[in-house]
């Protein structure tokens, strides 16, 4: 038996609860993982809060899209994405996290570098998957100025060390107080609020070639359209609705957004080297125990996070 997070119905964070739940033998092409970490997404939320429709006989709803943990048996022709996968081998785990253990198809499993922490390990590729996205989808690269906003934020901030490393100049907007953390990733950090559009034209006088918007504010894609001339190389992954009235790009999984499934299915590949290097950073911002799934998801709510949210089985 395990411990899993479920949503017994539909509606806020308070509807997480933990059961105990059967943890099947793995079959032929999958592996069985005791889960040392999971990520919280907002993603999460919408799935239970009934954002993308409450179908009852869906209930109780498993949470959670990505973990890490320990592979302790492997069913017959387990092949992973990098190969054959071992008991006893550290692992990443793509679909269902809040969960001490877990049976999972093997194609889901990535080999977890050792150099990367449980926590970091379980956090990144949600998120290093969209920041992959946005780069790639505004064609990023050397000599670009780039504005992103939110760019503190678990997106925003991968988005802009992937834009950093392909050699664009950054601009990211953010409090004052995370623009030194913002200023260690070889970004320039601006503050948001009135007058930004006014702000990002004193530090790039000649132009802005492309934005990115991890946040859908309205002030956010007004100041994109305002300063960036080809709206091709404007997206979000929030504004989906201004996306489709002013003809810029929508990413992920909102109406009508492109979900860039080859490109993001594929980031580990660009993703857990740059980490294990060290030259990509995930900002952990907190752990909550598995069990207090409903208080991290408060958090995550609460819309300033900036950085992930763990639970630790």
């Amino acid at each position: 038996m395990a411990t899993a997070i479920v949503a017994a119905e539909y509606g806020g964070p308070e509807v997480l609860t933990p059961v105990e739940v059967d943890v099947p033998e793995p079959g032929p092409g999958e592996v069985t993982v005791q889960v040392r970490a999971a990520g919280v997404n907002p993603f999460d939320y919408k799935i239970y809060s009934g954002a993308f429709g409450t179908d009852d006989s869906k209930l109780p709803l498993r949470i959670g899209l990505e973990s890490s943990g320990v592979v302790t048996a492997v069913g017959p022709d387990a092949l992973g994405p990098s190969g054959p996968i071992q008991v006893g081998e550290e692992v990443i785990v793509r679909g269902g996290g809040y969960v001490t253990e877990l049976t999972v198809p093997a194609a889901r499993v990535l080999p977890k570098p050792a150099e990367v922490s449980w926590e970091v390990a379980a956090g990144l590729l949600a998120v290093g998957g969209t920041a992959v996205h946005l780069v790639v989808a505004t064609g990023v690269g050397p000599g670009d100025t780039v504005l992103i906003h939110g760019a503190a934020g678990s997106v925003g901030s991968l988005a802009a060390q992937l834009a950093v490393a392909r050699g664009a100049r950054v601009i990211g907007t953010a409090a004052p107080a995370r623009h030194e953390r913002l200023r260690s990733y070889g970004v320039e950090p601006v503050e948001y609020g009135p007058g930004l559009a006014d702000r990002v034209r004193a530090l790039a006088p000649d132009g802005v070639d492309a934005a990115i918007d991890t946040i859908g504010t309205d002030e956010a894609v007004d100041v994109s359209l305002e300063l960036v001339a080809d709206h091709t190389r404007i997206a979000t992954i929030a504004a989906f609705g201004r996306a489709a009235a002013d003809g810029f790009q929508a990413l992920g999984g909102g109406p009508g957004a492109d979900p860039g499934t080859e490109v993001r299915d594929n980031a580990w590949r660009e993703l857990l080297p740059l980490i294990a290097s060290g030259k990509l950073e995930l900002v952990i911002t907190a752990t909550y125990p598995l069990t207090e799934a409903a208080a991290a998801h408060e958090f995550v709510l609460g819309g300033h996070a900036g950085g992930k949210v763990i639970l630790l089985p």
